[in-house]
């Protein structure tokens, strides 16, 4: 038997199990005001909200770009709920005044992030320096289907001009195709070329059976990315709090899981950090964050 061979076969035994793991009856899931990470702080982290110490955990997933875990019983407010939001343009059409409303806009808020086509990093990463905010490129962005080496080109290209975090999409022909080798090299490709910088895996879910969002999960996380991500938003469907809580069953609380495609609402972001996100990827974030209406598709 080749070594593609006994590799996709590892995959699928992978998958078998997990995915029989996954049939087991299910814990409640864990927000991230109730701790899901183990351990416990010998003082105050810093990291939680009002620095809160104790049972703790959160400073391995701030690490991974969560922008603040809060305390069990703490009720989020507006400023809580932005520093998970990933406040994304990535229409084709967007024009330099929209990228610049769009970091005004995080700044004034308190986003996490922008997430941007990799043309525009440069100019939001002037915009944002010295703020909290930072920006991220989308690489491989909407159909994943780019050559391994351009992505990891994309990938070197976007980080020069700026960007602190890259967005890939998954080689969905390949997962679908049981191509797994390629899948995980073409993956990797992207996190080594972005190294340090952390890799959120884009598996364009709706696309997706179970299996297969089994086995994009585990992939990403062998391969080394800091995310696993729902959806680009450009196929139709998007986030679900189902799907949510599935990767962060997968990946543990090793990975990050970010939210994206929908997400229009307080209330939709409510249920997606409820179900394990600890990113929110919206255009709507602004009326997330103000209660005001969105017809924003993304």
């Amino acid at each position: 038997m080749s070594d593609i061979q006994n590799f996709e076969q590892l995959v699928e035994i992978i998958a078998e199990r997990v995915s029989q793991r996954l049939s087991a009856p299910a814990l409640p899931v864990a927000s991230d005001s109730q701790h899901r990470f183990s351990g416990a702080c010998s003082s105050s982290c810093g990291s939680c909200a009002n620095g809160a110490s104790g049972s703790c955990g959160a400073k391995s997933i701030v690490t991974l770009g969560a922008s603040r875990v809060s305390p069990m019983g703490h009720t989020r407010t507006s400023p809580d709920i932005a520093r998970y939001i990933d406040h994304t343009l990535l229409k084709p059409e967007a024009t330099r005044e929209e990228v610049t409303k769009l970091c005004e806009e995080a700044k004034k808020y308190g986003f996490a992030t922008v997430c941007l086509n990799s043309t525009n990093v440069g100019l939001a990463a002037q915009l944002l320096k010295g703020c909290g905010t930072v920006p991220i490129a989308v690489v491989g962005f909407p159909l994943g289907a780019a050559l391994a080496s351009a992505k990891a080109y994309e990938t070197r290209e976007a980080i020069r001009c700026g960007a602190k975090e890259i967005d890939t999409v998954i080689n969905i022909g390949a997962l679908k195709g049981h191509d797994y080798r390629l899948v995980f090299e073409d993956i990797k490709a992207v996190v080594d070329a972005a190294k340090p910088v952390p890799v959120k895996v884009i598996l364009e879910t709706s696309q997706l059976n179970q299996e297969e969002k089994v086995i994009a999960c585990a992939l990403s996380k062998a391969a080394g990315a800091a995310f696993v991500k729902t959806s680009t938003g450009f196929a139709g469907g998007g986030a679900t709090a189902e799907d949510v809580a599935l990767m962060r069953r997968i990946v543990g609380a090793e990975m990050g899981v970010k939210a994206s495609g929908g997400v229009r609402s307080r209330e939709d972001a409510e249920k997606m950090i409820a179900a394990g996100a600890d990113r929110i990827g919206a255009s709507a974030s602004v009326a997330i964050v103000t209660g005001k209406k969105s017809t924003s598709a993304y």
